[in-house]
């Protein structure tokens, strides 16, 4: 069941970065202007920190009581957008059923899944299906239909296109962009997981769509960034189709990304493309051989 009032989550997380940041807060107002929300809910803010005793708070004065905890903060998924909410839903439901041509998925399930109602879901069902892999039928029903080699190369071919474009402009990021500091945490999620592979390998498809899609959004491109959807959805099925020497491919893929990640950080675009593209070609060669192998 999803969470509700996510815009209220997440701005208080961000609040808390904030007081942590700071030796106080601004006004009402200005804290407002600054987490971008209402007054409304800016109060409302005001009183869980109050709550949690992290500030004394009286009408106009509030006063640092405590720096905030980890465990002050909601977790990530509650903040997380109800787009994307129901994408990850979409993807579990799929996933756990196999991602077999022919599978059902009924728009009200998973709606019920989610905790939403069925026009949100309907919305991002519409817009999916655009790419010719799911189709509508009857009585809020869809179908998940297959992919071939031709789609898959298509695909890889606009994916090779936007990526490297992408990558150039996170290089391009000026010093102090919240990006960077994105991208140390996603090389800390790396070597851990690199470091515990036996155990983890199978949790790297999420990484993997964590670490691209922080590339992506670098490019400030909404046509980009809303193509993602298609490419998440593609590349992570070969990852449960063909399950082969998962563990190696994996951690091969991990310190692909790893030296991604130092190629970005040295922010010479030469070094950059050369990695986009060692990376992107191992991850085209994985997806059609999962496509001709679907049963291994």
């Amino acid at each position: 069941m999803a969470k509700q009032n996510t815009v209220f989550k997440d701005a208080f997380n961000r609040c808390l970065t904030l007081v942590a940041e700071s030796e106080g807060l601004p006004s009402e107002l200005e804290l407002g202007t600054t987490l971008g929300v209402s007054r409304t809910t800016v109060r409302a803010i005001l009183e869980r920190l109050k709550a949690l005793e992290i500030i004394a708070w009286d009408k106009r004065s509030k006063a640092m009581l405590r720096p905030p905890r980890p465990s002050d903060f909601f977790p990530a998924e509650e903040t997380s957008s109800l787009s994307d909410i129901i994408e990850r839903s979409f993807m579990r439901r799929i996933l756990a059923g196999g991602a077999e041509p022919g599978m059902q998925i009924n728009e009200l399930e998973l709606a019920r899944d989610i905790g939403t109602g069925t026009t949100s879901v309907r919305e991002f069902l519409i817009r999916f299906s655009r790419f010719g892999l799911i189709e509508k039928r009857p009585n809020s029903h869809w179908v998940l239909k297959g992919f071939t080699r031709e789609f898959a190369l298509e695909l890889t071919e606009i994916r090779e296109m936007f990526e490297l474009r992408s990558a150039a402009g996170f290089a391009a990021l000026p010093e102090d962009h919240p990006a960077w500091r994105d991208l140390a945490e996603m090389e800390a999620l790396h070597r851990d997981m690199l470091a515990n592979i036996d155990t983890r390998y199978r949790d790297f498809s999420e990484l993997d769509e964590r670490f691209h899609l922080l590339v992506h959004r670098s490019s400030s491109n909404r046509f980009i960034i809303d193509f993602y959807d298609i490419i998440t959805i593609v590349f992570h099925y070969h990852y449960q189709w063909n399950k082969a020497n998962d563990r190696e491919r994996n951690a091969r893929a991990v310190e692909e990304h790893l030296d991604y990640i130092a190629a970005l950080k040295t922010r010479d675009p030469a070094k950059v493309e050369q990695a986009c593209r060692r990376h992107l070609r191992s991850a085209r060669e994985t997806l059609l051989q999962s496509i001709q192998q679907p049963d291994a």
